[in-house]
């Protein structure tokens, strides 16, 4: 998923992490375009995914 597609579908996709974490906080899932990698690392820390996890599992819900 690119840059303009992660910000096209941010909110969408936010709504079904917090679903599926609620525990995560929204300081864990600021996103900013052009901030991806940020947003990666912080959500690779808090569920102790990889990087390519981490992407696949945001492709899945956008």
């Amino acid at each position: 998923m690119d840059s303009k597609e992660l910000q096209e579908k941010w909110p969408i996709i936010k709504s079904k992490i917090l679903a599926e974490h609620p525990d995560l906080k929204d300081e864990d899932l600021n996103y900013e375009f052009g901030q991806e990698s940020a947003l990666l690392l912080r959500l690779q820390k808090k569920l102790g995914k990889t990087n390519e996890e981490i992407n696949n599992w945001l492709s899945l819900m956008g």
